[in-house]
């Protein structure tokens, strides 16, 4: 994720080793005294929200100390404040949640029933999120020197916004910073000096973003030292579209001009600043996209990349393998992380591998705590958390200096904008510790079985679905007797893949157009997310349904047994990641099914729009 500077010089008296070395200073300062700088931002937190309805209904009284806030205020979900964030989100400015007046919502990639959650934010969380981009590249220069001398190649994108009954703005955190002056009206920075103008990320229309960003980056092509994505799966959308229509790239590149399809003014004035015929280049990309091959494309066209700086932690990791071939294994980079409720830390050690990548908290960022959390044996090895807790579990939280090595947690946090021991739904493991600061590898989202993007979807919501799109084999006579599931990521963009062995009672043949309608129905069942993600974000596919032969979710047993599964506590799992187990089942397909169009969506919450 690329990095917003701290308020810096003019770059005649920039002095960039100094401002690195104070950088790095911060770092090693707030991770040395983590217990102070934790206790002083609780102190702040709840001396400037004394008066703040939430917290006078759990009778904090204005206390300020650690003790009576663990003792009084119970740990939370967002189902236990959305009666509250419903109150602003209509236009309620009484002091809710915080004293400060909420600027807007920032929308979570996760739901609650079925639409995004909407994590209040206060401006001067706007500080607080540059203060951690201005972390990353002083640490990253210390590993990777030079890097102020080139740019760097990032695709970037804004998201649809909405606005609440009360007029509060609602979009995603990247989409509220990239709109914010600290973004667009960024100082001087060797560091933030990108090949996208501001125009083509603010460009609303996906394709004349992507269009636009990848021209110029291929016309800068020698000058680009690193380049990247916010997700891994959206780095490697921008080559895919690049396979699609590098012909057409080029030929704006030979002649100096832009595509007539690429409309928008602003987008256009700002590429034709950069934008001067070169034939030469053109011929050399000509040459290169051509090639049977791609592997290796990302050095080939931008020859003096240095790393490629995408997120491949957590579900993303299911793209390090088609990374590694488009960029001729260069370091992938995992720089930061953040939520819509909070940016959190920082990687110190950015060229580690994927799978050793670990963040280290930033104290001063929120309050944390850390839910211990117990894993099942099972075959998904999925996480064990309660959603509700029970006394004794809350008085199991423990502080950010008070974790065990190797232990997971939920992460759950405190905010300057009121959320207050807010569980994140991320599992987090402790990997070390910088100072008395502990480092943390993601292990996971609570519940979650499949993703392809910023989707999440939960076995529950996936049930549900399922048994939405059987209603269209009842006149069949037919039923599902198994299911699994798995996330595509093979085909650009992924898509949700389910596999159903079926019970047949009756003797009508089942015609595809029927299994087409129950593609679409599972569709329709799922959350805003994923359905934003097939219409307007373009960045999930169509799903697919594999119909297998009967018996084949014994075969899938037998393999879970022979793996040291107990036999007495089997369970199919409701979505599968192994490979040989995706093979397994792949094995075993008698035919398939897509679903024939897009579902239903539109921006914003089903209950402001009267039907989504």
């Amino acid at each position: 994720m690329p990095e917003a500077p701290k308020i810096s010089l003019k770059p005649t008296d920039y002095n960039l080793v100094e401002k690195n070395k104070k950088t790095l200073q911060f770092i090693e300062d707030v991770t040395a005294n983590a217990d102070e700088v934790q206790e002083r931002v609780l102190g702040e937190i709840l001396t400037s929200n004394a008066n703040v309805e939430y917290l006078m209904k759990h009778g904090l009284k204005g206390h300020n100390d650690r003790e009576t806030f663990k003792k009084v205020i119970p740990v939370s979900t967002y189902e236990d404040i959305q009666q509250e964030i419903n109150r602003i989100a209509n236009g309620d400015t009484s002091k809710i949640l915080c004293s400060k007046p909420i600027s807007e919502f920032l929308t979570s990639s996760g739901t609650s029933g079925g639409e995004r959650k909407l994590m209040p934010t206060i401006e001067e969380e706007l500080e607080r999120r540059s203060l951690l981009y201005s972390l990353l590249m002083p640490v990253m220069s210390q590993f990777v020197p030079g890097l102020d001398k080139g740019k760097g190649m990032y695709f970037l994108f804004i998201k649809s916004e909405a606005k609440t009954p009360g007029g509060l703005l609602a979009r995603p955190v990247l989409t509220s910073y990239y709109k914010s002056s600290h973004f667009k009206e960024r100082p001087y920075d060797p560091y933030t000096n990108y090949t996208s103008p501001n125009e083509t990320i603010l460009c609303p229309d996906s394709y004349q973003s992507m269009y636009s960003q990848l021209l110029c980056g291929l016309y800068q092509n020698k000058e680009v030292l690193r380049v990247g994505a916010v997700f891994a799966s959206g780095f490697i959308r921008a080559i895919r579209f690049l396979e699609k229509h590098w012909t057409l790239l080029c030929n704006d590149i030979r002649s100096g001009t832009m595509n007539p399809q690429i409309t928008d003014p602003c987008v256009r004035e700002a590429v034709m600043k950069i934008l001067k015929p070169d034939p030469m280049l053109a011929d050399f990309i000509e040459a290169e996209c051509c090639k049977c091959s791609w592997q290796g494309i990302i050095t080939r066209l931008w020859p003096n990349t240095k790393y490629v700086d995408v997120i491949v932690t957590g579900t993303m990791s299911q793209y390090i393998p088609i990374l590694d071939h488009y960029s001729n294994n260069l370091p992938l980079v995992c720089t930061m992380y953040a939520s819509s409720e909070c940016y959190f830390g920082v990687n110190l050690n950015p060229l580690c591998k994927p799978s050793e990548v670990s963040y280290t908290l930033i104290p001063t960022m929120c309050y944390f705590e850390f839910l211990p959390v117990h894993r099942n044996n099972g075959v998904t090895n999925s996480p064990n958390v309660p959603k509700s807790l029970t006394e004794k579990e809350q008085q199991e939280l423990v502080d950010l200096v008070d974790v065990k090595l190797g232990h997971e947690y939920e992460l759950v946090v405190t905010t300057y904008s009121g959320l207050y021991r807010y569980r994140v739904g991320d599992v987090l493991r402790v990997a070390g510790f910088k100072n008395k600061a502990p480092q943390f590898n993601f292990i996971c989202r609570k519940n979650v079985v499949l993703s392809i993007d910023s989707d999440k979807t939960d076995e529950v919501e996936l049930q549900n679905a399922v048994k939405n799109a059987v209603n269209h084999l009842m006149p069949f006579d037919a039923t599902i007797s198994e299911y699994t599931s798995y996330a595509d990521t093979k085909s650009i963009p992924g898509h949700y893949v389910l596999f159903w062995e079926l019970s047949l009672n009756g003797s009508t043949p089942i015609p595809p157009s029927v299994f087409e309608d129950c593609c679409l129905t599972i569709e329709e069942s799922l959350n805003s997310v994923y359905r934003q993600g097939r219409v307007s974000d373009k960045s999930i596919g169509p799903l697919e349904i594999k119909i297998v032969e009967p018996g084949t979710f014994d075969k899938l047993m037998d393999y879970a047994i022979s793996l040291g599964a107990s036999i007495n506590q089997y369970k199919t799992p409701r979505c599968v990641k192994f490979a040989p187990i995706v093979e397994l089942m792949n094995s075993r397909v008698v035919s398939s099914y897509f679903s024939p169009k897009c579902p239903k969506w539109v921006p914003g919450h089903k209950k402001w729009n009267n039907g989504d």
